[in-house]
Formats: C-alpha cells, structure tokens, sequence
C-alpha cells in the first residue's frame, strides 16, 4: 500500500464507541496520511526530480500518481481543509494561526468542524498523529488545549504545535499533551536528535504498539514532516550525497525536471515552461546557493528514508496490503527570503547563555542554540548545522514548482499544484497500478474518501453544535479505475489569492486587487496564455459563482485590503505597525506605482519608519538628525529628499506621497515640509521585504542597519495606486 501524504491534525471528540465491532471490520483499511512542508510539484524522483527518493518512487510504482491534485498554498490552511474535509475558512483557518476576529479568519479549528480523526473514532478506529499540527493558537503546555490533537480526535501523538523550527531542536515539542525538550525527553533519547527521524520514529512506534494492543481495529495515522521547510537543516551524510549536484545552477535541473514530466506523462508535451527566476551568472555566492539546494534535497532524502521505514514496518506487521498509504505536500515550493541577507558569521566561541536541556522551547526562528552560538544567516555561512537558519529562495523554489507559475501564497499553479502518491494493494485497481490519475482533485476530497472507506458515519450535529457538511468527493471511484463526479467547482483564497476550477476552465487572480485571468487546463496548465479578454462572459460567469461560494465559505468579508470588489484594480492598502516584517512575497507590488505613507510619530526619534528593499533597488521613510527623509534606490543610485526642519517636540503625524513624475512630497500634521523629486518610480519591486520600525534587510540608505526608530510609532499605512 502506499502513503497519502498529508497532515490531519485536529481530531477532539471523545463519544463512546459502539459496543460492538462495525460490521466489514476485517476489510476496512487502516489509513496513512503522509504530508510534507514547501515543496514543489517536481521534487520528486517520480514527478521528474533528480533528488533520489526510492521510497516514494516505489509506493508510486505499487500504486497510483494524481497529476492534478490541489492544496490550498499554505501550510496551515491545508492543515486544517486535509482534517477537516472543509475549506479553511469555513474550519476556522482562511489565513494563518492569529486571530483576525471574522468566523473564517479564527486562526484555528473551530467547533463547526470535525477532524478525520473525530469521525473515524467513533467507527471503531485507533487514530495517531506524528508531526507538525499548527491549527491551534495555543503553543503552551499550561493554556487551553482543546484545539491540540488528543482534543480533536487523536488517541496519540508526538510532535510540534506550531509551524516551523530548528530541525535539531524545535520548539513547543509535545508528548501526548505533555511538552518535551528535544534533549530531555526520557522516553525517546536518539544519539543525534534530527527532527525529521523523530517522527519517522514515533510513527512507527504507534503502528508497532498498535499491532500489539489494538489488532482487531483498524488505525488512520497522520505523519506531518516538516521537510523540506525552512530553516535548511539536514544531516552531514544526507548532504554529501548532493555534493556538487547543483554546480550547474538553476537552468540546467529545471530544463532536465521539465523533460523528464513529460516523458513521465505528467504534462502535456505543448504547454509552454513557465519563466525562469533567477540568473545564475549574476548570482555572486554561487557556492552557497547550490550548497542551499543540496541540503534542500538532502532533507527531502530523509525524509524518504524515514518513509521507508514506516513501509518496512507495514509489512513486517502484515498490514502493508489493507493500509491505504497517501503522500501529498501542502503547499508548493517556497519562495520566502527568510535568512537569505547578510549576517554575521560564526563566532569561535559561543556569545549567548545557555540554555538547559531540559528547559522547554516555543520559539519558531530561535535565536541561539542551547550552546550558546547565535543563530547566523546570509551567504556567509553555510546552511545546513544547527546554528543556521536559512531558506532556499526564489530560484530554487521556482525549479521546485517546474513546470509552473509562482510560489506558495499564491494560487496560480505553483502554489497549489502536489504530487499525491496514493498505495492500497487490496483496494486499487490492478489495471491502474504505476498508473496516473489526471482527474483533477483537493484536500477537501480526503475526509469523503476516508469516511467512505471506513463505512463512517460523518455526523450532521455533536453536542447541540451543528457541523458543516463535508465539501469534496471520495476518491474511491478513481482507486477503482470508474469516473469521479464532482458536482461543484473548486476553489481558493489565500491571502486575497483567489481561483475557481470547473472541468478544464481556471479563473484565477493574484492579490485583493489583482485581475482575474483565464486558462484553459487543458491546453495551458502552465497558465501561460490569458484568455479572459477573449471570453469575458465565462470571465464574468466564473467570477460571480467564486463570489457566492466565498460568501457561503467565510472566506467574505476578508481580511485583506482593499475589500474584495470595492476598489480600481492594481490598487492596495496596508494597515501597519512598529515590529511588522514581511518577505519577498508577502510584501506589496510597488513597481511603477504611485505610494502614500502615512505614520503617527507618539514620541520623536531618529531611525527607520518603513523600509522595503536593499543596495540596489528599494525605498525608505525615515527620520534623519530629527528630520524627516525619504529616500529611493535604483539601480544601486540614492536619491533624497529630506525637510529643512526637525519634526516637533511632541507626537505628530507624518506622511509622504511617490507621484507619477517621480514627485516627492513630505507633510508633517498636514503641512507640506518639502518636494523634491527621486526620478520616477522603482522600475522592479525589490527582493528584499517590508518592515516597519527598522530596515531588516539590506539597507536602502547610507546608515548602518536595521537603523531602529528610537522615538514610538504609532498606526501606519501604505496605499498604492
């Protein structure tokens, strides 16, 4: 059998079970869920990588490939629609774990929902997760915990609450509903504490230990890796292996990943590549950069090792033929910058106290290690110990989404586009093994399909609270070798990222304020062609039936600025504060655009306001000398405008306008205190993010950074036209 991968993480409903075995208990299978964290549709051997992952490739071989299997572009939203058989909205999770205070933007599982776990449970099965959770909002082991997975339906788990973290120490690690130190626990102590083994290890702990205690009941286990997400963290034995590997640069791996899909029948020999990202001659650390996708594709290399245990164990117990074994990603490839700037590099000695072993962590970027090292980033160090924190960037995660457009966030192909691997020797057809399934299906369909084979009862009402129907399809029908009906569309939104799929036709749009584009799947997965300007009838169709079912979902009203219908496209606001940090793709388009700042200045100081961009191309407010100053960089050229006079002595309220001309005006209470003029606009929008409160990048002006706001600020905005 072979292993979906996928990540059911909220499963809390404690009903008795039936006094009885279900009738077909001896037929029902158990079910492996198997999800793995920013990686792209081409990273596996099976899908046209050349990252060796035997493993999955065998499960692959044994079972069947979807080619056109969806998530929802982000981690914690897949999380929650993989558990939940719902979209993330209407779970509670339409963005990430923070809550926005809308019914779709609770940032964790509400109770209108059921895991898998709560409704397989009570159809007599024993339910186990291992991994990453990160649908509760609660990362403490003495807050409230009935969003962890013993409350959402788990007889076991072991694994992290939170989202990301040091593969070699990682914080809010858990135990059941008990927090454990990675260097402490006294029921699990390795030689070398690697994130990844740890929940290979558990995982086949509890189908060990349920073969021994619960053998006349069927199990469902979900395993959430954390591979291959940031920070880049692997085994010195797993990188040598990809020693050298990426010498070559970006062009060569992606053009070799996009033959070898086609030769492999997973795209169509016509659809065009999508754009290149990144130019390898240009890149100045080469070395660092190939040696980020070597340990990139090392942690992806454990990761299937572990998977292969997990197999091995299966069939030692004799439960490999009836276990229905699944693997998918939860997101594409990640084109986050985090750890990419300049830092230090590493000390001789350690500089910071240490930490005890047995001290519990809950940082997700920590700082230091245990030891005492700072964490260090930047092309200065090389990625991989454990004092590291650095992800793989832009480049390399466009060769992970090979053949397609963008990144994780968004819900253009590239972020939305998984492998699923799907292995079950007693329920899939013969006819279709080593097989590919091109149906188009989503997360939505794994609780149908779950529930459908477990001959569960998905439940209309649990305590006086009513629960939302299931929104996907089971599967079966395409296990089977038959048709899959699917009665509605599909859909997305993500961070004001929003699409609908009916049969071949995609409407997509790219932001709050982002036009909708058009493609024909069939002939252009690559969504290279924009038909909307030719059929803007179906533009128009697909539009409103998006805008009825994100009302129906939760998804409307959204958090994003501007509403969604209310504004001109190509415009955009942002409500910001001191401390707010933004990568690459989270921050705004501001290429060849007009902007508005806007800042209440509480208590004056010299510094940073707001910073996007680096050296070469970006843009600044700030104080400088009590004064205040904006400043633009283009191609490496700084421009300035700065006010003759200090701010005044107590709060005020400043601002600063970008025109068409390149027209600077600088206002203080209202008042205009300079006008000057930097040129135009940025011709690109920078690499580096946007901060606010201090320049966390490379700097865009002459001052050392991060160049810290010392007064206190207080909101702030930024509009673009």
């Amino acid at each position: 059998m072979k292993l979906l991968v996928i990540a059911v993480v909220f499963m809390g409903w404690a009903s008795a079970l039936p006094a009885q075995t279900p009738p077909g208990t001896a037929t029902r299978p158990n079910f492996i869920v198997i999800l793995s964290d920013d990686m792209g549709y081409s990273d596996l051997g099976c899908y046209g990588s050349e990252i060796q992952t035997p493993n999955l490739d065998q499960l692959a071989a044994g079972g069947v490939r979807f080619t056109q299997f969806y998530n929802t572009a982000r981690c914690c939203p897949t999380r929650a629609s993989l558990l939940t058989g719902l979209y993330p909205h209407q779970a509670g999770v339409g963005h990430m774990i923070e809550d926005k205070g809308l019914e779709g933007y609770q940032g964790q599982l509400n109770q209108k929902c059921r895991t898998i776990a709560e409704v397989l449970r009570p159809a007599h099965y024993r339910t186990y997760a291992v991994g990453k959770w990160h649908v509760s909002l609660n990362l403490k082991g003495d807050g409230p915990k009935y969003n962890w997975p013993l409350q959402r339906g788990f007889d076991r788990y072991y694994g992290t609450i939170t989202g990301a973290g040091s593969y070699f120490d990682p914080g809010t690690l858990v135990r059941d509903n008990t927090p454990v130190s990675a260097l402490s626990d006294p029921d699990y102590r390795p030689a070398l504490f690697y994130y990844t083994d740890a929940i290979t290890d558990h995982a086949v702990r509890f189908i060990t230990e349920h073969q021994r205690d619960h053998a006349s009941e069927p199990f469902f286990l979900y395993v959430a890796y954390t591979a291959a997400h940031w920070p880049l963290h692997a085994k010195n034995s797993d990188i040598a292996k990809y020693k050298g590997r990426y010498d070559g640069g970006y062009t060569p791996i992606r053009q070799a990943r996009f033959e070898r899909a086609k030769q492999l029948g997973l795209i169509q020999p016509t659809w065009d590549l999508s754009p290149q990202a990144g130019d390898w001659e240009a890149a100045t650390n080469q070395a660092w950069e190939a040696r980020c996708m070597e340990v990139y594709a090392a942690m992806i290399d454990s990761m299937d090792q572990g998977i292969g245990r997990i197999v091995a164990t299966l069939r030692k117990q004799g439960q490999l033929e009836n276990t229905l074994v699944v693997f998918l990603q939860d997101n594409g490839g990640c084109a986050e910058t985090i750890g990419r700037n300049a830092g230090p590099k590493r000390p001789d000695k350690p500089t910071l106290p240490v930490i005890p072993p047995e001290a519990i962590r809950l940082d997700v970027r920590p700082t230091q290690t245990r030891a005492g090292m700072p964490m260090l980033r930047g092309p200065e160090n090389m990625p991989g110990p454990e004092d590291t924190f650095i992800a793989y960037g832009k480049a390399w995660a466009n060769v992970s989404n090979t053949p397609f457009r963008e990144y994780k966030h968004w819900v253009h192909e590239g972020g939305i586009s998984t492998p699923l691997i799907a292995h079950w020797p007693r329920g899939i057809a013969t006819a279709l093994t080593n097989k590919l399934v091109h149906t188009p299906a989503h997360l939505v369909d794994i609780m149908a399909t779950c529930v459908d084979l477990a001959q569960a009862d998905y439940p209309a009402e649990v305590a006086g609270q009513k629960v939302r129907p299931m929104e996907g399809v089971s599967l079966r029908p395409l296990l089977e070798d038959k048709p899959l009906v699917r009665p509605n569309p599909l859909y997305w939104e993500h961070e004001g990222n929003r699409a609908i799929r009916i049969g071949a036709w995609k409407l997509v749009a790219k932001g709050p304020a982002g036009k909708w584009e058009l493609y024909d799947m069939n002939a252009d997965r690559t969504e290279m062609h924009d038909l909307a300007a030719e059929q803007p009838e179906r533009v128009r169709e697909l539009m409103a039936q998006w805008e009825a079912w994100a009302k129906r979902a939760q998804v409307l009203p959204w958090i994003w600025k501007p509403p969604y219908g209310q504004t001109n496209a190509g415009s955009s606001m942002m409500d910001l504060k001191a401390g707010d940090s933004f990568d690459q793709e989270s921050s705004p388009e501001v290429a060849k655009r007009p902007l508005t700042i806007t800042a209440e200045v509480t208590e004056p100081g010299n510094g940073v306001i707001l910073a996007q961009g680096g050296r070469n191309l970006g843009y600044a407010l700030l104080v400088v000398e009590g004064r205040l100053s904006f400043i633009l960089r283009e191609k490496g050229n700084l421009s300035t405008v700065t006010a003759a006079t200090a701010l005044p002595s107590g709060p005020c309220k400043v601002g600063v306008t970008l025109a068409n001309s390149g027209t600077v005006t600088l206002r203080v209470n209202g008042k205009e205190v300079a006008i000057g003029n930097v040129g135009g606009f940025l011709s690109k929008t920078p690499t580096d993010g946007l901060t606010v409160g201090f320049d966390g990048g490379h700097e865009v002006g002459d001052y050392k950074g991060p160049n810290n706001f010392q007064g206190k600020l207080g909101k702030i905005s930024l509009s673009l036209e």
